[in-house]
């Protein structure tokens, strides 16, 4: 039964019900010595607290997108299938736009991430990854009238842990979307949500670790190379962004300033830029990666500014004061546009809230890459 079904949620809330009509029937029934009936009336107790916990678990599991199945919970499942060291660009000398067509098939996302979403399994050729990736196409992609467009890419990177289809289901990004790009408002970008959580119990910091994992490869290389060889996608960086909530915020403004020749923007929500800051974080405990995993060392120390645009948004303390680092350090042709946010703390409500002025924010500095007229008929 799937962690994040309906199915599950019902028989979770019929258990608890159960548990809490179980001591009401049975407290005076219990026969047998006063410490069997003790224990027994314990154990229903303890029974029933339990269950109530699980639904509130399920609910919030669901409501926030951050275990996608049994294997996250449990950190049971396996997505490394091999780490080698690929050197300072994440490519290990490899040239992904000349190698052989990744072609994949795809499926329909069952569950709670709305309309219109797509999945696949993708062995990273390259980072030795392996796992799932959500896919999402704009209203304009299948009409006969853009055939021969190529449209915009954006990433979508959730927390830890996060699920591939929080932006579409907690965030209700493509349904926020969708009328937006019919109208042409913002532009029809394809949305796309590779797994981030690889490692049992540890955030990647979505950096390479030679003989860990390759998660800067596998997000920036690997499945960079599958969208553009299974769809109409932009294959230059002035077609592509990367956004993140969270861990994943810092993962977004990490990736787009180390890597400009794959990405034109980055945009970060209530993120953070030392990886200290998240605990988990395989990238936070060794000092070279701790420092050389933080953007805004990346930005101070870069031996020419990363043509990058950063969109950063945060409360105080959360987020904002990072940003106001991130642009005070930025030099041209680097951008750091600033957002404070005033309240609603660290929560799916807030980011889904932003996600309009995000996409507006990313139409306008894909600049051209981002202009594909209205779908007829609007």
């Amino acid at each position: 039964m799937s962690l994040t079904g309906t199915p599950f949620l019902l028989t979770a809330v019929l258990v608890a019900v159960a548990a809490l009509l179980l001591p009401l029937f049975l407290w005076s029934r219990i026969g047998g010595p006063a410490v069997v009936r003790g224990a027994s009336r314990l154990l229903m107790l303890v029974f029933a607290q339990f269950t109530a916990v699980l639904v509130v678990f399920v609910m919030v599991n669901n409501a926030n997108g951050l275990y996608d199945n049994w294997d996250d919970l449990l950190g049971t499942g396996n997505h490394v299938n091999a780490a080698p060291d690929l050197g300072p660009d994440g490519t290990g000398g490899q040239k992904p736009a000349t190698a052989p067509k990744v072609k994949q098939t795809f499926k329909e996302y069952k569950g709670k991430v709305g309309n219109g979403v797509m999945k696949t399994t993708l062995k990273g050729a390259i980072s030795g990854v392996e796992g799932d990736v959500a896919v999402w196409l704009p209203p304009q992609y299948n009409d006969p009238a853009y055939k021969d467009k190529t449209f915009p890419v954006v990433e979508l990177l959730p927390g830890y842990p996060g699920s591939i289809g929080a932006w579409f289901g907690s965030l209700h990004t493509q349904r926020q979307l969708t009328p937006m790009m019919q109208r042409g408002e913002v532009a029809p970008f394809i949305l796309v949500s590779p797994r981030t959580t690889l490692l049992d119990g540890r955030d990647t910091g979505c950096a390479n670790v030679p003989g860990t994992v390759n998660a800067d490869t596998w997000i920036s290389v690997d499945v960079r190379k599958m969208v553009t060889d299974n769809f109409r996608a932009a294959t230059g960086p002035e077609g592509w962004a990367i956004a993140g909530y969270s861990a994943g915020g810092h993962c977004a403004a990490k990736l787009a300033v180390s890597h400009p020749d794959r990405y034109r923007a980055g945009v970060d929500l209530s993120g953070y830029n030392d990886p200290a800051a998240e605990g988990a974080s395989i990238t936070a405990h060794d000092p070279r990666l701790r420092r050389e995993s933080n953007p805004l060392w990346i930005l101070k120390n870069a031996k020419t500014p990363p043509h990058t645009s950063l969109f950063v948004s945060g409360d105080a303390g959360d987020g904002y004061n990072d940003g106001l680092a991130l642009r005070k350090a930025a030099k041209a042709p680097t951008t750091v546009h600033v957002v404070r946010l005033n309240g609603g703390g660290h929560r799916s409500s807030v980011w889904e809230h932003q996600v309009p002025d995000v996409f507006r924010w990313l139409t306008k500095e894909l600049g051209q890459a981002g202009r594909v007229a209205p779908a007829n008929g609007i």
